[in-house]
């Protein structure tokens, strides 16, 4: 005897039987997305081009050598560790590395081009074991990063600082530098252009160009203005004096001083201090703990009208060099964004809130569910509990549900979010009144 079943979406079935759907009970999603996301070009000796690649914070620490040819203590590093001590992963570009070329000899071509593949060096050795056998090992300085044991150079084994030339003939050789690898061309705003079309595939929190001429600084600018206001991807841009009076740009004031020191090399640290930073904390009064020497020998009147400038500062209080306050260079303030956006607390916190409901309509809702009132609804109650747990952490504070409202907007395919938060920030200033009696 045959009976229906399986699920229904009308009551219109024929056979008797049972049908049955499984939906699950409507249940709030939140997510909040990490912070510690930067992006960056720098100058190399080596390590990928054309192209950005990520790194992690705990890659960097562990395989410097292989990925920028450096260990980690060394000096040519110092940008990079600056803006490592806080973000956790970076997307890197190398901004020289057009027209690089790659070191090589008879026997290996370095595996990255730039001049850091002639500090490379191939030591043949007769295998003990004998057997016809060559121990070919591979140095960088005096470090020994690969050490192969073969009858001949077809058996070698590409590994992360040579390729092998197959065509070679092996033979004892105490060392055999490769040569006549060069960084690319001098770094240009082409360059630059060419770092930041690339970036637009990428989803960070911090953005930054640690350069002293204005009309890449202006480039850096208007890119930023085009991703957060027209593209709507909210990341903070880090450039090294210039009043770009918008909340989107971080103005860094402080010089680096020293010898070949670029004097806007405070841009790296903040790069990363500003991804790193959760939305429930600040920077001001952070300690710098970076690599270069920073200028803060400023007046109590040089630091009022800086901040009031909107430059980010750094101060000196007894022997450290801290943030003096986590501010934007946004100046121009009215009744539509008022003094509230010139603090990255805020920026921050907004921002957080736009990425991450965009990120859930998209994921949740785009194309699959219903513009009706029971969609409406589930909208709503996504949103309200996603500003909840920002209340939690202390994000946002006062939130009022009902504050919040969905409803159908000007056409059958389009929702009105109107909502209402109030940001936290920390505590700058301290007034204090002492009666005595």
């Amino acid at each position: 005897m045959a009976y229906g079943g399986g699920t229904w979406l009308t009551q219109n079935k024929v056979l008797p039987g049972t049908y049955v759907n499984f939906v699950s009970a409507a249940a709030a999603y939140v997510n909040i997305a990490d912070r510690g996301y930067a992006c960056m070009g720098f100058e190399l000796d080596w390590g990928p081009v054309g192209d950005i690649f990520t790194v992690e914070n705990s890659d960097f620490q562990t395989n410097s050598m292989k990925i920028f040819g450096y260990d980690y203590t060394n000096k040519k590093l110092d940008a990079l560790r600056d803006i490592f001590q806080n973000a956790k992963t970076v997307y890197c570009y190398r901004l020289n590395g057009n027209g690089a070329v790659k070191a090589s000899n008879d026997l290996a071509e370095a595996k990255y081009p730039g001049t850091r593949g002639n500090d490379i060096r191939i030591v043949i050795d007769n295998n003990p074991d004998g057997e016809s056998k060559f121990d070919v090992s591979t140095y960088l300085d005096n470090n020994l990063m690969d050490i192969q044991t073969v009858k001949l150079i077809t058996e070698l084994k590409e590994n992360d600082y040579v390729h092998w030339k197959k065509s070679g003939t092996l033979e004892v050789t105490p060392g055999k530098p490769l040569a006549n690898g060069t960084n690319g061309n001098k770094v240009d705003g082409l360059a630059h252009q060419t770092f930041l079309e690339k970036s637009e595939k990428y989803r960070f929190n911090s953005i930054g160009a640690a350069v002293e001429d204005e009309t890449t600084k202006k480039l850096y600018i208007e890119h930023t203005k085009r991703m957060r206001d027209e593209v709507g991807i909210k990341y903070q841009c880090v450039l090294f004096d210039i009043a770009a009076d918008y909340e989107g740009v971080i103005n860094v004031a402080n010089e680096c001083i020293g010898e070949e020191v670029n004097k806007a090399s405070a841009v790296y640290w903040v790069v990363g201090a500003n991804a790193g930073c959760a939305i429930n904390k600040s920077l001001t009064n952070k300690k710098y703990d970076g690599s270069f020497n920073i200028k803060a020998d400023y007046t109590q009147t040089e630091l009022t009208k800086g901040m009031e400038a909107g430059k980010f500062m750094f101060h000196q209080v007894d022997d450290e060099i801290v943030v003096l306050s986590d501010i934007n260079s946004f100046t121009s303030w009215d009744i539509y964004k008022n003094e509230d956006f010139y603090r990255n607390q805020v920026v921050r916190i907004v921002d957080q809130i736009a990425m991450d409901i965009a990120a859930l309509f998209n994921k949740r809702y785009l194309g699959k569910t219903r513009n009706s009132n029971s969609g409406r609804v589930a909208l709503w109650t996504d949103i309200t509990a996603h500003h909840q747990e920002l209340e939690r952490i202390e994000a946002i504070e006062d939130f009022n549900p009902k504050e919040v409202t969905v409803r159908e907007g000007a056409d059958k395919v389009s929702v009105l979010v109107e909502d209402f938060v109030k940001p936290v920030a920390v505590m700058e200033k301290l007034y204090m009144v002492v009666e005595v009696r």
